[in-house]
Order: C-alpha cells, then structure tokens, then sequence
C-alpha cells in the first residue's frame, strides 16, 4: 500500500476541487491518513469513508481497494462505531474499475496472483452494518462494491450496472451473483448481457436500493442518520441481526429459520438482553453495555 499523507497535505490537495458538501467538515478520528479516500467519524457511533479519487471518477484500484480494506478494519476493531456509510462523490460513486491495471494482464497473472480477490474481503472480515451511499455512477467494480454493502441507498442521479460485456469479460466481484439476487435472474440476465444501465428510478422499484432520495446531500444525509441510528442500539443484537440476514441468503427456508432461532436463544446469554427487556418493561431508556 502506498504511504499515507499528512491531514494537512491531504485536505489542502482536495478540498478546494469541488468536494460535495457533506464531505467537508467531518473531522478524521482514525489513526491513519489515506492517499484515495476520505476518513472520518461525523455523528456519535458512525464511521465515514469516502472514496477520493476525483480525477479518475473514483475508480477502482488496488491500492484504493486495499485503503477501503484497511479503514474498515480499523472501524471494525474501534468499539465506539456501531455502523458504517461508504461513498463516492455526487458525480461517481465508483465509475468502474482502473482499465489500466488490468488491460495488459495475462491469465497467469490475474489467476495465478488472485487478481480483485482483496476486493471481496470486506464482506468476509465486516461484522458492523455497512451502508452504502450511491450518487452518480456506479458500474462495474463500482456497482459490485456498492452492492457489498448491507443498506445501499440512492440519489436521484445514481446510475447503476455492470458493462463488463463490452469489455469481453464478465463481472469478477461478485456482480452477478449479487445482482441476481437482488432483482432476479431475468432483469440481471438482461442487464449483464446487454451491458445497459440502471436509472436510480429502476433500481428502487427493483429493490436493488432500499430507498431513493431526492438530492444527492440527502442521501448521505439519510445513510448517517440510519448509521446513527443503528449504531445507537446494542451492538451485540445489531451483529446477530446481520449475521441471520445473511444466513437467509446461504439457507434454505427450514434451516435459516432453525438457524435464526438459535442465535436467538444465544442472545438471552447476553447482558443486553437484560439490559432492553428490563429497560422496556420499567419505560426506561436502555444503557447499553455492548457485551
């Protein structure tokens, strides 16, 4: 990975350039600075990232995807953030993957070296929510990183797909397989094979997006007040609740079910469990111990 900059460096490069206005004044509480993204903790138990790369449309790079990896990580092992947003810029979310790195590889190199399989890693190693917040383009890598996100919400001009045909490849991170599960094997069939967009509009009546807003500032807006909100509940019920939601897309009807009951019944190991139930019982506020 490439050396990190300075705070100072970093906001004297970007911030003049037309940043949207929900990036500035979120100050960074993390222990690292990035080359491509921005870091921060702008509301009380949510973690914010940034991607920032404005020249390229924010396009997707190895080293940009191993700076998404390394700051989730540090928001994974911080016990103040209950839940996550990831976005781009108003103008791209992700326009794609970097052309670049990838035009000249040979098959030795892209199998024999794993070539994007850090870019799946996020979902393996990340217990916290993650909300992804989707303006302008979202296609190809990008689209796929979007859809790894637990929530994904939209702005009026978020444009999805996965044109990877017109390349002469096919999707590599998990596109279709996410996308087929999220509006169906025909629409996705369609989309894949065609290579043609999908208008924020279409993707909320597919329900590729939980909800659509109207400006771009409302969108990340929304996606940190649903992170707050999350985050403000026990983070030991939130993590069972994502764990049994993914279950459901692994499981069989019977199975998930069983599966999702005894992770309920675990839960009333916790002291949390305590802590709710009596709290709703004496019409009191919960103080979450997290454990």
């Amino acid at each position: 990975m490439q050396a990190f900059r300075s705070t100072a460096r970093l906001a004297s490069q970007f911030r003049p350039t037309g940043l949207p206005r929900y990036a500035r004044g979120y100050s960074s509480a993390k222990s690292y600075e990035y080359e491509h993204l921005l870091v921060s903790t702008p509301k009380p138990g949510v973690g914010f990232i940034q991607l920032n790369r404005p020249k390229a449309l924010n396009a997707l790079s190895t080293p940009l995807i191993l700076e998404v990896n390394q700051a989730l990580r540090e928001f994974q092992a911080d016990k103040q953030i209950g839940a996550i947003v990831l976005t781009g810029s108003e103008k791209a979310f992700a326009a794609g993957a970097d052309i670049k790195e990838m035009k000249d590889l040979t098959f030795s190199d892209a199998y024999g070296n794993d070539f994007i399989e850090a870019w799946s890693d996020l979902v393996t190693f990340l217990k916290k929510p993650l909300i992804t917040a989707i303006n302008g383009y979202a296609l190809g890598g990008g689209c796929e990183l979007a859809m790894m996100g637990d929530i994904m919400y939209a702005g009026p001009k978020a444009v999805f797909g996965q044109p990877e045909i017109k390349l002469g490849v096919i999707p590599g991170a998990g596109g279709s397989q996410r996308l087929t599960k999220a509006i169906g094997k025909s629409r996705a069939m369609e989309t894949i094979l065609t290579g043609d967009n999908i208008s924020a509009k279409q993707a909320g009546e597919w329900g590729l997006v939980a909800k659509v807003f109207e400006t771009p500032e409302e969108c990340v807006d929304g996606a940190l007040a649903t992170a707050e909100k999350i985050a403000s509940y026990s983070q030991v019920a939130v993590k069972a609740c994502k764990d049994v939601v993914n279950k459901s897309q692994d499981l069989g009807i019977r199975e998930g079910v069983e599966y999702e009951r005894r992770v309920f019944h675990g839960l009333f190991g916790s002291q949390d469990q305590k802590i709710g139930m009596a709290a709703f019982a004496a019409k009191q506020k919960p103080e979450w111990k997290n454990q």
